[in-house]
């Protein structure tokens, strides 16, 4: 069965998902798992959203996919990976 990345809202296909690590959980709340939501997200955007925020800012403002998916901060990495099948890159940390 394909999963979607709730942030790109790429389909990865189910014979794509050779690696368990390819599609992920990502705690919206972070350092708060036991009570956090969760979103499923390709390991790409999984990397790229730890990579740029810390997890001040994904606590405060970044808690929902919706904010995620309008934070400027990544806008031009999703528009760039929705048109790849990557599911493996190299992140550089936006310190």
């Amino acid at each position: 069965m394909p999963t979607t990345c709730e942030l790109c809202r790429r389909i990865v296909p189910h014979e794509r998902i050779d690696d368990p690590q390819v599609v992920q959980e990502h705690h919206l709340r972070p350092e708060e798992r036991a009570d956090s939501p969760t979103v499923t997200l390709c390991r790409p955007c999984h990397e790229q959203i730890h990579a740029t925020f810390s997890n001040e800012a994904l606590r405060e403002r970044y808690d929902t996919i919706e904010a995620l998916r309008n934070a400027q901060a990544i806008s031009a990495y999703v528009e760039w990976i929705r048109g790849t099948n990557k599911l493996d890159i190299k992140v550089r940390r936006g310190d």
